[in-house]
């Protein structure tokens, strides 16, 4: 795992003792209830699977000649392993004439498949290929078999029982497994993203009409890659990579990062039949009041067992300890601690909710006591374990309260409550209570960036869309961009791109229209902080999705000559060609594609100005370099055509909780030492 500082320590041997008697079984009931289906604990806040479960099954994108195109036709936007189409097909049994009626409803059966193939690609246990399917139509006598391929759903290989748990990590090693986390979060987001998009488009031709499920899409093509982390080995403690604070939007992220294996069932763990020593241990809870007998105190839980609701959510039945219930009660008896995830509604989530990763707790207690609705129910008492970092659900709530009432939460501290002087559409505020310095204070800010006169020269002489109600895919300025608009319905990023157009003055667009996202400003709460560790930093009070635009990186352009001037007089710079080309890693689905291209249109010439931030900038100057940053940039034109001098337009890079530090990667290089330099 990079040095020898690692340790991979198995936990079979915290399970070698006997374990001790098994706790009582709860006394049965008076009278016999009628016993419903011992479900597992299911999170109340995911939709249900339902029909979404195909794609958990097998892929969803079928393609048999791959070729991928970010242009392509909706029916075919990914591909698929490959399959024989002349594989022997399938042919009614027992052909004989007591058996004339279940032959013909097994023909009439495959036709329908036949006909709807690409409704039924993936349904239950089977997948249906018949690319060439359009309708039912008269058979000949001699063919009345059908040509439908009926083969059995990919089986997938089986999680690890193999229970292990990493320690003694060095700083690069967490700066390598972070790094993986992050990249294939990236890959998780574009494709959820992208296969949304193109959802939306079967929908625009006549198509289905079922919402997009991106996620279920993503996770499934991802699983089908090999993307999918920590499957090899099932992980004890901390995932490597994953901090704590980490937020995601939806269920099955967790299942492909490996924090937590279950798609719906609440408690995760060894099921007996694959523990070393026959006994169920848990790994990781969900925690979102699913039960009405769970109470949470954050850093005291007292969970609730899984089984015996009714579809409604209520108990209407003993709980048996078997299953989930029993790998907590093994994992308190042996010591083995378990991560703890919290799910709830929050505002700004692209799903309406988030999880939250919450850190490691311990099992203390476990008891069986009668629930609310009068029914047996197993207890746990878990307790969070000390030396961790604040809770990412805390923090959440801390956010919340502060975007509403900032000087009752934080009455010290606060120098302004805006510094850009309401010319930002939201406040941008300033806090330091490390010391005495105002120093951001001192400066004019600047909403957007202040380029020459002769730089809207290039004007493009008056041309632009005329989508009246809205670009498309088909339009003027999605032309310009190489063939497709570069954002989504809700103005996230497709992909990085060398360039974007976005549309300008003279478009006939409205103001809504969704090529219109960095040009209308800053949407979300910042913060200027004062940092021990980098000076001056900034941090959103809103939570930030990923591929969302975040703010402009504004100052005053200078040419080449003018900065040896500014230079050599001490001023503060930043040369734009220097930052690091990390929009070529948003979007980029290379790992899913071997024929991805990265996007080499539209082009621009190498950069050749520089930005004076020395007496006016906006918020942007204050983020922090990083080597691994959660914030791109990405170079836009709205206002002007000149391709020598875009907007500098940044955007998230991964979902960015409130009050986490925001970075780029400046690129640091020769005599410039990135945002220390500028601020300090």
């Amino acid at each position: 795992m990079g040095n020898s500082s690692n340790s991979l320590t198995s936990t079979s041997s915290l399970t070698q003792p006997p374990p001790p008697p098994p706790p009582p079984q709860p006394p049965p009931p008076a009278t016999t209830p009628i016993v419903p289906k011992i479900e597992p604990k299911l999170e109340p806040l995911d939709e249900p699977l339902g029909s979404h479960t195909e794609f958990l099954q097998s892929p969803y994108f079928s393609n048999p000649n791959p070729s991928f195109s970010f242009n392509s036709q909706p029916d075919t936007p990914f591909s698929e392993p490959d399959t024989d189409p002349n594989a022997p097909t399938r042919a009614p049994d027992n052909p004989s004439e007591e058996n004339n009626v279940y032959s013909e409803f097994y023909r009439v059966s495959e036709l329908f498949r036949t006909a709807f193939a690409q409704q039924l690609q993936s349904y239950g246990d089977v997948e249906v290929m018949d690319p060439d399917s359009r309708a039912i139509v008269p058979v000949p006598e001699e063919n009345r078999v059908s040509t439908v391929v009926v083969t059995p759903a990919r089986r997938y290989p089986k999680r690890s029982a193999e229970l292990v748990r990493v320690t003694d990590l060095g700083v690069e090693d967490q700066r390598y497994f972070r790094d993986i986390v992050r990249r294939t979060r990236m890959v998780y987001d574009s494709l959820r993203i992208f296969s949304i998009v193109e959802e939306e488009k079967r929908r625009l031709q006549g198509g289905l009409g079922r919402k997009p499920r991106g996620d279920l899409k993503a996770a499934s093509v991802m699983r089908d890659r090999g993307l999918w982390l920590n499957r090899d080995k099932r992980i004890v403690g901390s995932i490597p990579g994953v901090h704590i604070g980490d937020l995601f939007f939806f269920r099955m992220e967790l299942c492909v990062v490996g924090l937590h294996g279950q798609i719906q069932a609440g408690i995760d763990y060894v099921p007996a039949s694959q523990s070393s020593n026959g006994e169920p241990i848990a790994t990781s809870i969900i925690v979102s009041g699913g039960y009405e007998d769970d109470e949470d105190a954050g850093d005291v839980i007292v969970y609730t067992g899984h089984g015996g609701q009714d579809k409604h959510s209520r108990q209407c039945v003993h709980q048996k300890l078997e299953g989930g219930n029993l790998a907590l009660e093994r994992s308190m008896h042996y010591g083995i601690e378990v991560r703890v995830i919290r799910g709830f509604k929050y505002e700004g989530s692209v799903s309406g909710k988030v999880y939250v990763y919450d850190g490691l707790y311990r099992i203390l207690d476990s008891w069986f006591d009668v629930g609310k609705s009068g029914f047996g129910v197993y207890k746990y008492k878990l307790v969070r374990m000390d030396n961790q970092p604040q809770m990412g659900s805390a923090i959440l709530r801390f956010a919340q309260n502060l975007r509403s009432r900032p000087l009752t939460v934080r009455p010290v501290g606060y120098i302004s409550l805006d510094i850009s002087m309401k010319k930002e559409n939201v406040p941008v505020s300033l806090y330091n209570d490390i010391d005495n310095d105002h120093e951001p204070m001192y400066y004019e800010y600047l909403v957007t960036t202040v380029f020459p006169p002769y730089a809207y020269h290039h004007r493009g002489n008056g041309t632009g869309c005329d989508c009246v109600s809205g670009c498309l895919d088909d339009c003027f300025c999605a032309m310009k961009n190489g063939g497709e608009l570069a954002y989504d319905q809700n103005g996230i990023l497709l992909r990085g791109k060398p360039l974007i157009f976005e549309c300008g003055a003279h478009c006939r667009c409205p103001p809504t229209c969704r090529n219109r996202v960095s040009q209308k400003g800053v949407r979300n709460r910042f913060e200027v902080f004062r940092s021990r560790e980098t000076g001056w930093g900034v941090r959103s009070l809103d939570l930030i999705q990923a591929g969302a635009f975040i703010c402009e990186y504004a100052g005053v352009i200078l040419t080449r000559e003018q900065a040896q001037v500014f230079t050599m007089n001490g001023d503060s710079l930043v040369y734009p060609n220097r930052f690091a080309d990390r929009w070529a890693e948003w979007g980029d689905l290379s790992q899913i594609f071997s024929d991805y291209v990265r996007p080499m249109y539209p082009s621009i010439p190498p950069l050749d100005f520089a930005m004076d931030v020395s007496r006016m900038r906006n918020v942007a100057c204050y983020m922090s370099h990083s080597s691994s940053p959660n914030v791109l940039v990405q170079f836009v034109l709205y206002d002007h055509n000149n391709l020598l001098f875009p907007h500098l337009m940044l955007f998230a890079m991964e979902n960015i909780p409130p009050l986490r530090e925001l970075s780029l990667d400046y690129g640091v290089a020769d005599e410039w030492t990135g945002k220390l330099a500028i601020c300090n």
